[in-house]
């Protein structure tokens, strides 16, 4: 049982009555609970990772990657002395406010929603934690969503500023600042944020990484072969990494690559045929790639800051430049090999022009066609904005087959 946490971190937006006296149970223990229970989080079963959610019973979800995210950055975070219930917490809600079909999915609602502010999947967790998933409402009559703890909610802030020009990634829309407000009360100013939010983001670059390449392994869409064998693959390789995930040039990022490439963990890649013995010997190569990646961070963080405890502010995670450099390999891997593969172009067309012709309907035939959930808010508007931002939050929390869905009824109607 941790020690308890400070008044201000454990404090909620409102106030709950004591749950379960005499056994003990943490705020942040609750925290946990009210997310692996939230709709939300049962939806994410349904939504893409890389792969098209329901293609292939091997392939990972959003539900299946926050798990891993969770655990990763709960064994991590507790490591380093935070509360592992948050970082657990963090985890597993990180990903609430992602769309269906993926980052595709995400950017086609961005471009939809430019009249309400955009769209970006981690505003949209703070607002599906804070406002839209079903829990605790305040005395106003307003909802606070999962009513989670300061402390909780600040380490799901992986990006903890509102959109700025020239910044793709935000974590909060104009509309819900009183909450962003409230969660970063005592926080230092500026963007810092706080130890379990940099150890969440870490473990779910190290799950990104190295898993989305163990499914592009197993699904046959990624072979190591172009890269050992060919210069010009290995440098437009790292052209890619450095435009979309690292801020080390090309030619730096080539040396890692060879690094990468000549290390024998990832021997058991080559030839891979599916059989018994090379899933495991793949899951082999993918749990000494996290330990790894996990160890060095701690053991890193520990030797600038010492032994800790640390939580909350009182460290910052460091990881060395060049393990971040192969994790953005790894993820530019996948990037090339999976998610450009050939017909890939189409199909996120596809998926785009779904989501089009979804919020197009909707803001047609809203509030009708909204579920009663939504509908009562898109009442509630006050202007064309903020009824658009109530089509956008439907749309969002929609799965990928319900998506499909929605858009046959909706479109053939």
């Amino acid at each position: 049982m941790s020690a308890a946490p400070p008044e201000s971190d454990a404090a909620r937006r409102v106030d709950e009555p004591a749950k379960d006296p005499g056994h003990g149970r943490s705020p942040y223990e609750r925290d946990r609970a009210r997310v692996l229970h939230s709709a939300a989080f049962r939806r994410l079963a349904a939504k893409t990772q890389v792969h098209t959610a329901g293609t292939d019973d091997f392939l990972r979800t959003r539900l299946t990657h926050s798990l891993e995210v969770a655990q990763i950055g709960r064994e991590m975070g507790a490591r380093l002395g935070c509360d592992p219930d948050v970082v657990d917490t963090a985890g597993l809600a990180h990903d609430l406010g992602h769309p269906p079909f993926g980052h595709n999915g995400e950017a086609a609602l961005d471009e939809l929603a430019a009249a309400c502010g955009g769209f970006e999947g981690n505003a949209q967790t703070l607002r599906v934690l804070t406002r839209l998933e079903a829990k605790v409402y305040a005395a106003d009559g307003g909802s606070v969503g999962l009513n989670l703890t300061r402390a909780s909610l600040d380490a799901v802030g992986k990006y903890p500023w509102t959109r700025v020009p020239g910044r793709r990634k935000f974590g909060v829309y104009a509309d819900d600042l009183p909450a962003f407000a409230w969660l970063r009360e005592g926080a230092p100013p500026g963007e810092r944020r706080c130890l379990e939010a940099q150890v969440m983001d870490w473990a779910d670059d190290v799950a990104y990484s190295v898993h989305d390449v163990e499914d592009g392994i197993h699904g046959g869409y990624l072979t190591l072969e172009p890269l050992l064998a060919d210069a010009d693959e290995r440098a437009a390789l790292c052209v890619d990494v450095a435009a979309v995930y690292s801020t080390e040039s090309p030619g730096d990022l080539g040396e890692a690559l060879v690094d990468l490439l000549a290390d024998p963990v990832l021997a058991p890649l080559a030839g891979y045929d599916g059989s018994h013995r090379a899933q495991a010997a793949l899951k082999a190569t993918t749990s000494v790639l996290t330990g790894r990646f996990v160890s060095t961070a701690v053991a890193a963080t520990t030797a600038r800051y010492g032994p800790g405890p640390h939580r909350r502010y009182a460290a910052d995670l460091v990881v060395p430049r060049q393990v971040r450099a192969r994790c953005a390999l790894l993820k530019g891997i996948a990037l090339r090999y999976v998610m450009r593969r050939q017909g890939a172009r189409e199909r996120y067309e596809h998926q785009r022009e779904i989501l089009t012709d979804l919020v197009a309907a909707l803001a047609r035939r809203a509030p009708e066609a909204l579920d009663p959930v939504f509908a009562p808010l898109w009442r509630a508007a006050p202007d064309d904005a903020a009824r658009l931002r109530v089509v956008v939050d439907q749309v969002a929390s929609l799965t990928d087959p319900a998506a499909l869905t929605w858009h046959d009824r909706l479109t053939r109607s």
